[in-house]
């Protein structure tokens, strides 16, 4: 139940580790324009991202133009964008991974290398949140130290963007994950991940235990344990059968008078 626990805890940190490195790879907010010196014009806000450059102005209008070169771009943009997919792409492969390996899903119910399947999709994670964070550390590193030299003009100097912050945070997540996926793994060292834990449910296979139901003895009365249950009842019974006898001379003898009578009368009513 604990090993069960763990997994499902480092699945969903690797499903938000997952939604957070979609989300820092296709936004633009990676850095944002920086408001300081002589630049402290608010009107024009410009942003820039791995695969578009916007701008947003004050009247509300929201401007983007993607890169018009792939080549000619810097060497660590490019390698920011390789790495963000390919992590993307590992994150993906280690959700799938780690379901099929899961204690709490039938696939591969039985089988001894299941909770091998769940410790690949635990180093998939940990490959993924590795990936995104060396590109978002990467640019962190690059915004804050030309932020800071003093050759450089204000117009040209940029902020920490908001891609950055989720990226680091979804990188962690996902190496988190990926790290309670892998310690589930090697918690299960004998094995006993192949064999579901069987619940006391009833049996389906129509064998059915021993009852432990109490036969049920109906009570009778004996009349050698109880004189005096026993004399009541002959009395009973000699009462009974004498005012039987008794009654049926009676109702003869009315029945007798009945018929005397109906044969007094004619048809027409008249004796």
């Amino acid at each position: 139940m604990a090993i069960a626990a763990l997994e499902l805890m480092g699945f969903f940190c690797g499903l938000f580790g997952m939604l957070g490195t979609f989300v820092a790879t296709l936004l633009p907010y990676w850095e944002m324009s920086a408001h300081v010196g002589s630049n402290i014009v608010t009107a024009v806000e410009s942003m820039k991202g791995l695969w578009i450059e916007c701008v947003y102005q004050s009247t509300g209008a929201f401007q983007c133009e993607t890169y018009n070169t792939l080549l000619g771009l810097a060497t660590d943009l490019q390698a920011a964008r390789a790495m963000m997919v390919i992590s993307s792409i590992f994150s993906v492969m280690a959700c799938a991974v780690s379901t099929v390996g899961m204690q709490c899903t039938v696939c591969m119910d039985g089988s001894s290398v299941k909770s091998k399947v769940a410790g690949v999709g635990g180093s998939l994670f940990l490959l993924a949140g590795l990936l995104s964070l060396i590109p978002v550390s990467w640019k962190t590193h690059e915004v804050v130290q030309t932020f800071y030299m003093q050759n450089m003009p204000a117009s040209l100097k940029f902020e920490i963007g908001d891609c950055l912050y989720v990226g680091l945070a979804s990188s962690l997540l996902s190496m988190l994950g990926g790290g309670l996926l892998s310690a589930s793994c090697f918690d299960d060292s004998d094995g006993s991940r192949g064999t579901r834990c069987h619940y006391p449910y009833p049996d389906r296979t129509g064998h059915r235990g021993p009852s432990h139901l109490m036969p049920y003895h109906p009570a009778t009365l004996h009349s050698t344990t109880n004189p005096n249950l026993a004399n009541k009842n002959q009395t009973l019974n000699s009462h009974t059968s004498t005012n039987t006898h008794s009654t049926m001379p009676a109702q003869d003898s009315r029945k007798s008078a009945r018929q005397n009578t109906a044969a007094g009368y004619d048809v027409t009513g008249y004796v």
